[in-house]
């Protein structure tokens, strides 16, 4: 087996900054092609790819319970145990991604009849979403892969797969939607076909890098099948973890439908700015995401003081970065928003909402990092729990209600309220070191489980 890099905090969040740089990149391009053609594509675009980040919690549920035990069984030298769990994966996504193909072909219509699309948006929307189910199937591969392939610290080759498959997608989006020669092109599918084919690209890289660095090489039965005892811990840490994902989504898709009752103009104006705040967050995510990876190591090794030093650490960068990006969108908002619009009325509704995000994403940043930290030492309960009332009466019922009162800066002002209250209750269960007894507990299950 490779030997992987040295486990410090930069040398797994550098590329994982890259690698959310390019996803971010790809999803700014389509919005971008969709808003050349209208403001009701760029509606539509946005639309879609809130009901595509709700069904992919799916797939989080694998690839969160999968970083966590494979790091732990890595950490504590079990390599046997952390190819077993690498290989389940490939079984249990096959079953979960078909579940969720099935889903967007069958309920298209009447999840965009949920959130009260307009009939011009609607019209784009159901058959672009219906060109992304067999993508979704591979994506679900891919997102295993990955997070077994960053749990080993190669995440390096992790981004060598994510530069050529996004690649792809841009490339391949920017011919299909916009044609060439006297051919128009397909607009919008046009994007979800070439996320197809990355995919598919992506699968066989991640094949390959299994076989070279981990000499991981599935057999037939490998994608068909898994041991639901394997599987166990792995679900024990991820469908806690999906279940307040499950319902911030759900919460979250509260607030784009009052969006979307205020007009295409809101929803497009929405769905920019989200766009251009996901930049804003890159930095804390790749943070957090290195911290889950190196606080699970830390975990299985037993280095529990250290882990404590690394968490705090990483959240104070992450308010630097966060904070820092956060006003320079606010303060560019007037020239950035020239690149998906010319309405001045939406480029002014968005400056607003970027201001309010100041606050927002100072407070996304407990979120980001210790979420991934108190799940990475066992402690996958208190996050969900702690987090399910916010959701539902600050994100859900006060971005309705706000949304109605305020428009579009009430729904922002209840995403901001709604992070800071989720935030400081992690913060105060890491900082009064509540997860000490689950860290504790992981450890005694690792030692248990050792041959």
């Amino acid at each position: 087996m490779s030997t992987p890099p040295r486990l410090r905090l930069n040398t797994i969040a550098g590329p994982l900054l890259g690698e959310f740089l390019l996803g971010m990149t790809v999803a700014m391009g389509g919005l971008w092609l969709a808003s050349h053609e209208s403001d009701v594509a760029a509606g539509a675009f946005g639309l879609v790819n809130q009901i595509l980040e709700t069904l992919n919690v799916a797939f989080r549920v694998l690839a969160i319970g999968l970083g966590v035990m494979v790091t732990q069984y890595l950490g504590g030298e079990q390599q046997a145990a952390a190819r077993r769990a690498a290989l389940l994966a490939l079984g249990a996504s096959t079953w979960v991604g078909s579940l969720i193909v099935v889903l967007v072909v069958a309920g298209n219509d009447q999840a965009l009849e949920w959130l009260n699309a307009p009939q011009a948006v609607a019209a784009l929307a159901a058959p672009y979403l219906q060109w992304f189910a067999p993508a979704l199937l591979l994506d679900a591969y891919n997102l295993s892969m990955a997070a077994v392939l960053r749990a080993h610290l190669f995440a390096k080759d992790s981004l060598r797969i994510m530069v050529a498959m996004h690649a792809t997608h841009l490339g391949l989006a920017f011919l299909i939607m916009r044609g060439w020669g006297e051919w128009d092109g397909m607009g919008l599918e046009g994007y979800a076909i070439a996320m197809l084919i990355s995919r598919a690209l992506g699968l066989v890289l991640h094949l390959w890098f299994w076989r070279v660095r981990m000499q991981l090489i599935p057999g037939f039965r490998d994608w068909w099948t898994f041991s639901w005892k394997d599987l166990a811990p792995v679900l024990r840490v991820g469908l806690p973890g999906a279940g307040v994902e499950m319902t911030y989504r759900a919460a979250f898709m509260v607030s784009v439908a009052a969006t979307a009752r205020l007009g295409v103009t809101a929803l497009a104006t929405h769905s920019y700015t989200l766009q251009l705040l996901k930049y804003v967050l890159l930095t804390s995510m790749a943070i957090g995401w290195a911290c889950e990876i190196m606080v699970g190591r830390l975990i299985g090794a037993g280095d529990l003081r250290e882990a404590n030093g690394l968490v705090r650490k990483a959240v104070r960068n992450g308010l630097l970065a966060s904070g820092s990006l956060a006003l320079l969108a606010a303060l560019g908002a007037p020239w950035l928003m020239r690149a998906f619009t010319k309405d001045a009325a939406v480029i002014e509704a968005a400056q607003t909402l970027l201001w309010i995000s100041l606050l927002l994403e100072t407070g996304r940043v407990f979120n980001l990092i210790l979420n991934g930290a108190l799940r990475a030492t066992g402690d996958a309960i208190f996050p969900a729990a702690s987090s399910v009332a916010s959701l539902v009466l600050v994100l859900g019922v006060g971005s309705f209600w706000l949304g109605r009162l305020f428009g579009l800066p009430g729904i922002w002002l209840a995403y901001a309220i709604d992070e800071w209250i989720r935030g400081l209750l992690l913060l105060a269960r890491w900082v009064w070191r509540g997860w000490l007894p689950n860290a504790r507990d992981s450890r005694r299950r690792l030692r248990a489980d050792a041959p």
